[in-house]
């Protein structure tokens, strides 16, 4: 006859957990090589994080580009879409012997960003440093991002009325 075990769902979903970390592994590439599993993920594609933001009545953009050569960047805008080109060359050879994890992505990479209606891209600066692209331009106050207010329905008068106030 079988033997009765007492059922442990925290068990069953640490399964479930451990079964979708590999899928993510596997379709991102977020742990390239694991030395003692001796095979090869796929490889995550390269993309600077970016941030963009007003200052000073210009338009700043933060691409995050550590590692990368200034040289080996290319930035155009093209109408009002912002574009960032380059590549991250690995710094060794393809056999890493002796090599348990890698997880820094090496390759090409292109990055679009749409720019807000205002900004005046022919007067475009850029600078680097830290690994920090900093990209600058004048922009005119349609550009300057808008409160937008909620209307909550249900809400009385009176309400509308201490928000406005606060």
């Amino acid at each position: 006859m079988f033997e009765l075990k007492k059922w442990d769902p925290m068990k069953e979903l640490s399964i479930i957990q451990r079964d979708m970390d590999e899928f993510f592994r596997r379709m991102f590439g977020t742990v390239r090589s694991i030395g003692f599993l001796k095979r090869e993920l796929p490889r995550m594609p390269v993309y600077p994080a970016v941030d963009m933001f007003m200052k000073e009545g210009k338009l700043v953009v933060h691409a995050e580009l550590p590692g990368i050569n200034p040289k080996d960047v290319d930035v155009s805008v093209t109408g009002n879409v912002l574009t960032i080109r380059g590549e991250r060359k690995a710094r060794w050879e393809e056999k890493k012997e002796g090599c348990l994890v890698t997880e820094t992505s090496y390759g090409s990479f292109e990055r679009s960003i749409e720019l807000p209606d205002g900004v005046d891209t022919t007067r475009c600066t850029a600078g680097y440093k830290d690994g920090i692209l900093e990209l600058s331009m004048p922009a005119e106050a349609k550009a300057l991002p808008k409160k937008v207010r909620i209307e909550v329905e249900g809400e009385t008068t009176k309400e509308k009325e201490s928000k406005k106030v606060a």
